[in-house]
This record gives structure tokens, sequence and C-alpha cells, in this order.
């Protein structure tokens, strides 16, 4: 189910108060993680802690924790049973958890103790999404292809001004990182589009919102 662009596969399970997704499709290894909801509050994601392997945890226990510069938050298990695994990948590379939270961002993964019981507290998105539409209102949550690693909010700029202001920061970024933009010029989609064909950089993503268009540009050269 999309809410307000916000993704939440029908074939998962819930924890809203907790902000955590929960797949169990294998009921001897669950996998978890967490909501974009949460990747949005928190920010762009610096540090992840996880508790290790072949760790029993009880249900609504600390399964580790998310930090950014804004955020620091701890992510609660929906389940009481032995930690199986849990995903390396995301803590050396924590922006997975922002970019990709459902597929290359999962947490861990339990063998749980208690399934049956435990399920009764768990919800489907259809029995959840009403609950979920309220928190995207009231967090003015976007949800976006890639998670931004930086923005530019250009509103009442002239888009030949927002556009050397987007080649100079461009210069001080590394490539594959993403700069999310947003213009309220008439011409901006015309003039994104112009300017990423001169200067060889792919626009992710241009979605338009009332009079603001909104941009995700993926730097993938050094001009």
């Amino acid at each position: 189910m999309i809410i307000n662009n916000c993704n939440f596969p029908d074939n998962l399970l819930y924890d809203p108060d907790n902000f955590v997704w929960i797949n169990i499709s294998n009921t001897d290894s669950i996998k978890i993680g967490i909501i974009p909801i949460l990747s949005f509050i928190s920010g762009k994601i610096k540090t992840i802690k996880l508790n290790t392997g072949d760790f029993f945890i009880d249900k609504g226990k600390r399964l580790g924790s998310i930090e950014s510069p804004k955020y620091f938050g701890i992510v609660r298990s929906p389940f009481s049973g032995k930690i199986k695994e849990i995903n390396l990948s995301v803590l050396s590379k924590p922006k997975q958890v922002n970019d990709s939270p459902y597929e290359l961002g999962w947490l861990v993964k339990i063998v749980p103790s208690n399934l049956e019981e435990d399920l009764n507290d768990l919800k489907s998105i259809d029995e959840c999404h009403v609950q979920f539409k309220t928190l995207i209102d009231e967090f003015h949550v976007r949800c976006f292809k890639a998670y931004p690693d930086y923005e530019m909010y250009e509103l009442g700029t002239e888009c030949a001004a927002t556009l050397t202001k987007l080649d100079d920061l461009l210069t001080h970024i590394n490539i594959g990182e993403i700069v999310y933009l947003a213009s309220d010029d008439i011409t901006a989609d015309l003039e994104l589009a112009r300017w990423s064909k001169e200067r060889s950089q792919s626009i992710l993503e241009v979605r338009k919102e009332g009079s603001i268009f909104h941009f995700l540009v993926k730097k993938e050269k050094n001009n």
C-alpha cells in the first residue's frame, strides 16, 4: 500500500507503536526492520548498533539503536526469541536503512519463542494504514526513491540562480551522493531536465506538490 508516496508492503506485518515491520514468510527466521516514517523522523542515519547474534531477547526489549545528528532512538523487538542474525552491512553503511528499509536495510532475524501469542499484537497494513496516515501527516513525512544526503530549499529564487548553487554544491560532494531540491520556479522541471542532460547528472525523481517542485539529483560525475 502506498500512503502519501510512502511504501508499506502488503505482505508484511507492522508494529506501529514501535515503527517496525516484520516479515514472517519464514517463521524459523523472522526478519525485522524499521518503517519509512521512522527513517524520515531520524534523518540521515549515521550510526546503527545491534545486539549480537545468539542473544535471547524478550518482546519489547532493545534490539539496537539508530542515531543521526538530530535523533537517537531505540529499536524494540516485536517478538520474544533468539537473535539468529544481524545485518552486518547496515553497521558499516547505515544509510541503507534510509534508502532501502525493506530490502538492503533490514536489521535482524529472530527465531521466535512465542510466535502465536506475539502475533496478536501485530497488524497488517489494512489494519494500521489510518494510524500510519496520521503519523505521516503529523510529522510531515515525505518519502522519495532514495534518502538525500543534502537539501536545497530554493523558494522564491529564479531557476538560473538555483542551478548555479546546485553546480557549486556538486563540486563539494562525493559521486553517488544525492541532493534534494525544492523550487517554486514555474520552469524548474524544464530547466532541471536541460541541466541534467548538459551536466550528465541524474535526476532520480521529480514530483510537484501544489506550486512546488521536488527533485532528487544524484551526482554521477565530476564536471
